[in-house]
């Protein structure tokens, strides 16, 4: 089945993804694991939720006492408010509530509290959530739900895709911790990148096999083969959870070899039979296209694929910023000009345009500037 990635919904304004409950109980075990009292006397705020479908509200709700959490709240966005709002049914759950209010439903986002043991069971569980209908439409930018982040002590859910900057700009303004999914592309945005280069935010435990899969309300079109009409789910290959909270993989350096046994062993053709690392043109810095390939004995800058995130060990590597347009972080060696950008694209294409070589990388291959996909510029602690 062919993929995509998530900026087909961001370009659809489809934000609808609920995400499966072993995906939630992998990922928060991988917290539970490093620190079994993490959660511990916590309140913890999943906002954007729709709590009646969502897994996030039926985890935490489900293990409340075991995670010895102090108070969970959930909070919906109104069905009026998203553009996907045709056909909308209110759950059995709502409609034989006595809150119920047909307009309301429509207009208001909900809340649900679960703090206490409300129906004497002696215990506190999924049964015991209270809900009642916001003042406003549940956004998470209103007065309403930012005093609810306020109170929380962890933030965690599947944010709209399409308000990915905005949202960990509103989780970091309050400086919460949170565990959040993202679209792996996220970690480039100038807004993220450096909370990642600082070591504020970094990727959490992970999918299986990198592939997340979300079950959508309502069949939609998607680009091919991404939505599966036997499992009503849809696959992503570039998703990743995003935290502030720490965990033991991150903490497990990569195996490298020497740069002798890579050019040796690698499984990769192009590198045994080069033999050598490329040079960046605009970087003091050696090109690295795969993570495998990061050898054990080079201590100058190397750029590797955003995917080496996956891998980072903060006790093995520094970051020190990335390849990209405006030398944001003083790393760029030569800054190419117009022309040369458009010398570069005739001699690559043979016809007129421009290369934006200011935009990533620059290697020589066969005599031509080649600009690599997008690096990450790292060094090995010594």
């Amino acid at each position: 089945m062919a993929n995509t990635n998530l900026a087909n919904a961001k370009t659809a304004k489809n934000d609808e993804f609920y995400t499966q409950f072993p995906d939630i109980q992998k990922e928060i075990n991988a917290y539970l694991d490093y620190d079994p009292n993490v959660f511990r006397g916590k309140t913890v705020l999943l906002p954007c939720d729709d709590p009646e479908w969502s897994n996030f509200t039926k985890f935490f709700a489900q293990y409340f006492e075991l995670l010895g959490l102090k108070k969970l709240i959930s909070t919906s966005f109104a069905p009026e408010s998203k553009k996907f709002k045709e056909g909308y049914m209110p759950t059995l759950f709502e409609t034989e509530s006595p809150l119920f209010d047909q307009d309301k439903t429509r207009t208001h986002g909900k809340i649900f509290v679960l703090d206490h043991d409300s129906n004497n069971s002696g215990r506190i569980d999924i049964e015991d959530l209270q809900w009642h209908y916001l003042e406003g439409d549940g956004d998470f930018r209103s007065k309403e739900i930012c005093q609810l982040r306020d109170e929380a002590d962890i933030i965690v859910t599947n944010p709209p895709f399409s308000l990915f900057r905005e949202f960990v700009a509103w989780i970091m303004e309050a400086s919460k911790q949170f565990i959040i999914i993202g679209n792996m592309n996220a970690i480039t945005y100038k807004e993220i990148f450096p909370l990642i280069k600082d070591n504020k935010v970094w990727l959490g435990n992970g999918f299986n096999n990198g592939n997340a899969y979300f079950r959508i309300v309502e069949e939609r079109e998607y680009a091919d083969g991404v939505y599966d009409a036997e499992t009503g789910l849809v696959k992503f290959r570039n998703c990743c959870w995003l935290t502030n909270i720490d965990h033991g993989r991150r903490h497990q350096p990569l195996k490298l070899m020497t740069m002798a046994d890579i050019f040796k062993h690698s499984k990769h053709k192009e590198i045994r039979e080069r033999k050598e690392f490329l040079k960046y043109e605009n970087y003091n810095a050696i090109e690295i296209p795969y993570t495998d390939s990061i050898p054990s004995d080079y201590n100058e800058i190397m750029g590797v694929p955003t995917s080496f995130l996956d891998k980072y060990c903060p006790e093995q590597f520094e970051i020190l910023g990335m390849c990209e347009n405006l030398d944001l972080y003083s790393l760029k060696t030569k800054i190419y000009t117009s022309q040369e950008c458009k010398d570069a694209y005739l001699k690559k294409f043979g016809k007129p345009g421009t290369y934006d070589l200011n935009a990533s990388g620059v290697i020589i291959v066969n005599g031509q500037l080649e600009k690599v996909y997008q690096r990450l510029l790292i060094r090995k602690k010594q």
